[in-house]
């Protein structure tokens, strides 16, 4: 049956990462990898995460199916969140929240949605952007299509040609955005930005698709909730795809959202239903248990203040790290300019370094990073930054 088959090519990340796995080289250093790492390379788990999981295991007095939507205390904290209190109530119905395997499973679900609204329908995505976008979503059989976001001249968001190719997109189709911590560049819109692009996407009656995994890496909380909560206060309708792996460290728990609003609260009930029929036909039921722990969290205010305590000095790690790194490398080279390092956001960051050097890094010193050159700055360290910043600045000076 299965004669005719090829073996396919390794995910570019996953791959990646394997490749590392099997690196004899004791003094390997992987940059690749998509997880948060503290000092000692450990991906932990948030003291907040791991009470709210005793409390509810110890609570727990059955393994029954739970609701098909997810669990109650997840929808609703998940979406005050993301939305803010004020919001959602001002939203009423128009809003609703089903849970997902992972960030995931929230963009294929409302790529289901898109598909039964819209045949042919075209989603437009930044370039670059998420490398996982095009399969999720394609597979799904919508169209996606680039729009222009980053300059690797100025290695920033080129905003005047972002508005220019989106104000070209045809009405009515669906443009993909990063609600925060722009994944691979790390190139984020600022809050007058984002203005001026809801004002264009109001005028050419498009509607924002916003994928929000890295809430609260960024510049905070709330901040990282802008551009998010000004789409769904100015336009009628907003979709959201939510990932709890980073932010809450449960990474292979699988907990996502998606998210939806329209301008009026049948056509929301209608595109639940549709959401909730596409999930009964890809895996029927959401698994429970992370999204269970992050509403119980979430209930509970002292957990809340505990986890948000916790995420804040991860973000502060790594932008630390992130200058570091930055201020490294301009003293040990001259040839590039590495001050946008600095300004980046999140997890992830372009280190804009031939592609030549990405592979020499990785055959002479063992350090790797995608060929796009996108490090995760958590995959730095005090103990190794000092190596990195020696052997990326002698390539660099080499080539």
């Amino acid at each position: 049956m299965f004669e005719q088959l090829k073996t396919l090519p390794a995910d570019p990340i996953l791959g990646l990462n394997q490749t590392f796995q099997q690196d004899a080289n004791p003094d390997k250093i992987n940059l690749s990898v998509g997880v948060y790492q503290n000092a000692k390379g450990a991906t932990p788990i948030f003291t907040a995460v791991k009470s709210a999981e005793q409390q509810l295991l110890e609570a727990q007095t059955t393994k029954a199916y739970a609701p098909q939507a997810g669990d109650p205390a997840f929808l609703k904290h998940i979406t005050a969140l993301m939305l803010g209190d004020e919001l959602v109530e001002s939203l009423g119905e128009r809003v609703a929240t089903v849970m997902t395997p992972g960030g995931c499973g929230a963009l294929r679900m409302t790529a289901e949605l898109l598909v039964q609204s819209r045949e042919k329908a075209t989603v437009w995505v930044s370039s670059p952007t998420w490398a996982n976008h095009f399969p999720l979503l394609q597979s799904a059989g919508l169209t996606l299509k680039t729009y222009d976001y980053y300059s690797a001249e100025t290695r920033g968001v080129d905003f005047s040609a972002m508005l220019e190719s989106i104000g070209a997109i045809p009405k009515g189709d669906i443009v993909l955005l990063h609600g925060c911590c722009h994944n691979p560049t790390g190139a984020d819109l600022t809050q007058d930005q984002w203005d001026s692009l809801i004002d264009l996407m109001q005028e050419r009656e498009l509607i924002p698709f916003i994928d929000v995994a890295y809430q609260g890496f960024g510049d905070g909380l709330e901040q990282d909730a802008y551009g998010l909560r000004l789409a769904a206060k100015k336009l009628p309708t907003v979709l959201v795809a939510s990932s709890c792996s980073k932010n809450f460290g449960v990474y292979r728990e699988r907990t996502g959202a998606a998210i939806v609003i329209t301008n009026s609260a049948e056509q929301t009930a209608a595109a639940k239903s549709h959401i909730l029929s596409a999930a009964r036909r890809c895996y029927s039921m959401s698994p429970s248990h992370g999204g269970a722990v992050v509403g119980h969290l979430l209930a509970s205010p002292e957990l809340t203040l505990e986890w948000k305590e916790e995420l804040e000095f991860v973000r502060k790690r790594m932008n630390k790290l992130r200058l570091d790194l930055a201020e490294g490398l301009n003293q040990a080279q001259n040839k590039i300019d590495f001050g946008f390092v600095a300004e980046s956001k999140g997890m992830f960051c372009y280190l804009g370094i031939p592609q030549q050097d990405v592979l020499t890094l990785r055959s002479e010193f063992a350090i790797y990073l995608l060929e796009s050159t996108r490090i995760n700055v958590a995959g730095l360290s005090e103990q190794n930054l000092p190596i990195i910043i020696e052997r990326v600045a002698d390539v660099i000076t080499r080539s």
